[in-house]
């Protein structure tokens, strides 16, 4: 079952931010991740607050994702992220299909 990466995202550092964002991208797909949402124009319909920058990532499943979250390879970026970037991370599951 896929799974999926969500997170609303601030900029701190614009520098360090694409920094974090090339390492963080050629682990995600190094772990079988893609991009569905990055950055794009969101727009509020209900609720709030207005929301910040929404990436979006897929993983073929929950196990996998976690994999590239725990790995050596992220553990790179992550140690930009403090300074490049706010955020919310969500981990959700897809839902099966027949």
């Amino acid at each position: 079952m896929t799974a999926y990466v969500i997170s609303e995202v601030e900029v701190r550092d614009p520098a360090a931010f694409e920094a974090y964002r090339a390492l963080a991208a050629e682990t995600i797909a190094q772990y079988g991740g893609r991009y569905l949402v990055r950055g794009g124009q969101a727009e509020l319909l209900e609720g709030g607050p207005s929301p910040k920058a929404i990436v979006i990532v897929e993983f073929p499943t929950m196990a996998r994702l976690k994999e590239w979250y725990a790995s050596s390879e992220y553990a790179e970026a992550l140690k930009l992220r403090a300074s490049a970037l706010q955020r919310r991370l969500l981990l959700v599951e897809g839902v099966s299909t027949p």
